[in-house]
């Protein structure tokens, strides 16, 4: 027997990426320089976890005849459906900690095998956690459903993936929701079309999964969540399933595709989906501009979101976030603007662009924005790879290879974002860096950096995303380090949400974010989705723990922070 169903490229089960990617020798140098700037000094990078590494309990119960050939209980499958991607994932790795691995991997071919292991599911009570990339970063697919449950199936929906039928006339497309950010930007290209959504989970990452965690992408202004590409959806609850009609817009009532959009797998599984395209870009300008007051530079951002020039990438990083990432001298903050379009040349947008920076004291090479309009063609993730814009963009796609042998050799290295009104934003980011800050030197004994960027920007406020890093332990103690991450975390949740902020704008709110989440949102709503998750799962079996408890059931917050 293979040691996996999976028909994919083997994933690394313990960190990021494919077990062929390896780290090249400059980003072996880049990790080791990242690690003693939070004081650790490593003459070798720590061995990764093996699977050998594991013993895995027998599952509990047994599939139905009928299904068994969708299910896997093989030792690599089980190991790569226990975690996501988040640092207190890959600590636990790390520490070859799994208290709550899934009994079993299911791999169903076609919407009714879904339909039939959710039935199944309810009837013996086994909770079910859809799986599409698994690359959460907020406890959003862990099988840690607390004790209710006689087992846990991380539902994997890699083999619907494919682009069932397009639409020119309409710009649309009907896809499932199992298929990867690459396989469906190859399936649309030979019609000219593109979705235009590229997390930084994109290699790794599905369309059903965007959906429900109401996913980020790449690009700065207009279509930056995925809510915007919905027009309509279907989705395999335990009650049957909800399907949404083809609509261009429609005031009928409250709108049903807004109820599955960050739904994050509680109430059902979202199998395809109709999308939203647009034709693919043919003209691109960007740039970099350097600002020595970062309140002046955020002030730029704020005129150009309101500007009506809805610029493709307007991504503003402080100078602690642009040294980070190995494009900036600590000193000053860098603005990476762009823009793209399939109808005409951008000349005047960038210029108009460029004096906005220059009204708020920011200066660029001009030679350089000249010389990116010359291209005309831009690459599938919608990013020239020149410059300084090309140097933080490759940096951007590569950061989590590194993080993960940071982690292993006992550094803190983690993220969060948010989004504030822009009145309020001055004292937001003092405020949330004081704070986290402190909590970095309470829970570890060590100061830590805490950086900035924008990811996206809107006419009426930022997305700030937050960058901290720290040494949780020089002796390889990595309970040390989780337990420090966990202190950490829960200030995180608690300063972004009592400043005004939300507790999350693009990775979703998990199990890692529930206590922020009720902290932002009314009881009234969370018992009104309560209620919506009892109608379309009365069995309660859906991702137990996330998001919100089932009624008559108490899950709590289980998993990283339980």
């Amino acid at each position: 027997m293979t040691d996996t169903k999976s028909m994919r490229p083997r994933r690394r089960f313990w960190g990021w990426g494919l077990e062929s990617d390896e780290l090249q020798p400059m980003e072996v140098a880049i990790v080791k320089g990242l690690m003693a700037r939070v004081g650790l000094a490593a003459a070798e990078l720590p061995t990764p976890p093996q699977a050998s590494d594991f013993a895995l309990p027998a599952p509990r119960v047994e599939p139905p005849a009928s299904l068994a050939d969708a299910f896997s209980s093989t030792a690599h499958d089980r190991l790569t459906h226990s975690y996501g991607k988040s640092f207190a994932d890959a600590v636990r790795m790390w520490k070859r900690e799994l208290p709550c691995p899934p009994d079993w991997v299911a791999f169903p071919a076609d919407e009714q095998v879904v339909a039939d292991i959710l039935d199944w599911a309810g009837r013996e009570n086994v909770a079910v956690v859809p799986y599409g990339g698994g690359t959460s970063v907020c406890g959003g697919v862990e099988p840690a459903v607390g004790g209710e449950y006689r087992a846990v199936v991380s539902l994997d929906l890699e083999r619907l993936d494919r682009v069932i039928e397009v639409d020119r006339a309409s710009r649309s497309a009907r896809i499932e929701g199992g298929i990867f950010g690459p396989e469906l930007e190859a399936q649309l290209r030979p019609h000219g079309l593109t979705l235009r959504h590229f997390p930084q989970s994109f290699q790794f990452s599905t369309l059903g999964g965007w959906i429900v965690t109401r996913s980020g992408g790449h690009y700065a202004t207009l279509g930056t969540h995925i809510d915007e590409f919905v027009q309509s959806v279907r989705m395999v609850t335990p009650a049957g399933v909800l399907a949404t009609r083809r609509l261009p817009g429609s005031g009928a009532g409250p709108d049903a595709n807004r109820l599955v959009t960050g739904s994050e797998g509680v109430l059902g599984v979202v199998t395809e989906a109709w999308m939203r395209l647009q034709d693919r870009p043919r003209f691109r300008a960007s740039g970099s501009a350097r600002f020595g007051d970062f309140v002046a530079a955020a002030n730029s951002v704020r005129a150009l979101s309101q500007s009506g020039l809805n610029p493709s990438n307007c991504r503003l990083l402080d100078p602690a976030e642009a040294a980070f990432a190995g494009v900036g001298d600590g000193k000053h903050s860098l603005l990476v603007l762009g823009f793209e379009s399939a109808d005409h040349e951008l000349q005047a947008w960038m210029a108009r662009a460029l004096e906005l920076v220059r009204d708020f004291g920011g200066e660029y090479d001009a030679a350089a924005v000249e010389r990116s309009m010359q291209s005309a063609v831009a690459d599938d993730e919608g990013e020239h790879r020149k410059g300084a814009a090309g140097q933080w963009r490759d940096a951007f796609i590569r950061m989590p290879y590194w993080r993960d042998p940071m982690v292993g050799a006992g550094a803190i290295l983690d993220t969060f974002e948010t989004a504030i009104t822009w009145d309020q934003f001055d004292g937001f980011y003092r405020g949330v860096r004081e704070e986290v800050g402190a909590a970095i030197r309470r829970a570890t004994g060590r100061p830590g950096s805490v950086s900035c960027r924008f990811t996206h920007v809107y006419p009426d406020g930022p997305a700030p995303y937050f960058t901290y890093a720290a040494l949780g332990s020089d002796k390889g103690d990595l309970a040390s380090s989780l337990a420090a991450w966990r202190e950490i975390k829960l200030v995180c949740n608690d300063v972004v949400t009592r400043l005004g902020g939300t507790v999350t704008h693009h990775h979703a709110v998990g199990r890692d974010h529930r206590s922020g989440y009720e902290q932002e949102t009314s009881s009234v709503y969370r018992d009104a989705l309560r209620a919506a998750k009892a109608s379309l799962d009365p069995h309660g079996v859906m991702n137990p723990g996330v998001l919100i408890d089932p009624l008559g059931r108490r899950v709590g917050i289980t998993g990283a922070l339980g």
